[in-house]
C-alpha cells in the first residue's frame, strides 16, 4: 500500500456511527469498531481530529418540530450529546494506546476542555487525537458545518465524511436502485445539483478554504486508509 499523503486530516463522525442500524444510543461494539478504525488511521500518519454528531440521541431540529421545546435549547441539547459521543469514543481510544482529548466549544470542565484553537493544534503535533464536540457552540448550525469550520480553523488537508453509504449518489440509493455513484464532483456541481451529502454552508466553507473533501463508506474495513494513501474510495469533491 502507498504511503499517506496527508498531514492532518478531519474526519466527521455521525452519531449513528456510535450505535447500530435503526437504534439509538451507544453500542459498545459498534464503538469499539469505530475507536479501531481511527486507531488504525493513526498508525498511517497523519493528525487526526474529530468531529462528531449527535444523532444516535437526537437532532435539534427534528426533535424540535417533533416536540414543545424551541429549536434554540433543542440544538444545545444535541451539543450536550456530542460531548456524551466525545468522551466515549476517548475513553475507548485510549484503551486500544491511542491519546485524546476531547475540546468543546460549549464549557463543561468537568469532562473536557474547552476548544482553543492553539490548544488544539497542540494537542495534534503531540500526536494525539483531537475529538472536537459541542459542534459550533451556536445553535441552528449542524455537524457538518461544524466540520467544515474546525477544519478550515485546523488548516487540514483533507476533510473525511464517514457515512453509511458507498459516497454520494446522484439520488437517494436506498429507495432508487438505479443512483449513480460519483467518483469525483466539484463543490459547485453538489451545490448546483444540491446533493445532500452535507450542508451547503459546509461544501461553501470547503470551497472557500480550499479543503478536499472524501466522502465515504466508514463501516468498509480499510476505507479510510486506503483514502488516505490515495486509492479511490468513495467520492472526492475538490476544485475542478
Amino acid at each position: 500500500m502507498a504511503e499517506n499523503k496527508y498531514h492532518r486530516v478531519l474526519l466527521k463522525l455521525s452519531g449513528e456511527s456510535f450505535c447500530r442500524a435503526g437504534q439509538h444510543g451507544i453500542d459498545g461494539s459498534a464503538l469499539e469498531s469505530i475507536a479501531e478504525r481511527i486507531a488504525e488511521i493513526c498508525k498511517v500518519g497523519p493528525q487526526v481530529a474529530i468531529v462528531v454528531g449527535a444523532g444516535n440521541f437526537l437532532r435539534g431540529k427534528t426533535f424540535s418540530e417533533t416536540s414543545h421545546i424551541p429549536r434554540n435549547t433543542a440544538d444545545y441539547m444535541g451539543m450536550l450529546a456530542t460531548i456524551i459521543n466525545a468522551c466515549a469514543l476517548q475513553e475507548t481510544l485510549e484503551k486500544l494506546g491511542q491519546e485524546t482529548r476531547v475540546l468543546s466549544a460549549i464549557e463543561v470542565p468537568a469532562m473536557c476542555e474547552g476548544f482553543i484553537r492553539r490548544r488544539a493544534i497542540r494537542h495534534l503535533e503531540r500526536g494525539r487525537v483531537a475529538i472536537l464536540a459541542g459542534g459550533t457552540g451556536n445553535p441552528f448550525f449542524t455537524t457538518d458545518t461544524c466540520a467544515a469550520l474546525r477544519a478550515s480553523e485546523l488548516d487540514a488537508d483533507l476533510l473525511i465524511k464517514a457515512t453509511k453509504v458507498l459516497g454520494v449518489y446522484s439520488d437517494d440509493p436506498e429507495t432508487n436502485p438505479d443512483a449513480q455513484l460519483f467518483e469525483k464532483l466539484s463543490y459547485d456541481e453538489v451545490l448546483t445539483r444540491k446533493l445532500r451529502i452535507m450542508d451547503h454552508s459546509a461544501i461553501s466553507l470547503c470551497r472557500d478554504n480550499d479543503i478536499p473533501i472524501i466522502v465515504l463508506n466508514i463501516f468498509e474495513k480499510g476505507n479510510i486508509t486506503k483514502a488516505l494513501c490515495g486509492e479511490q474510495i468513495g467520492t472526492k469533491i475538490v476544485t475542478k
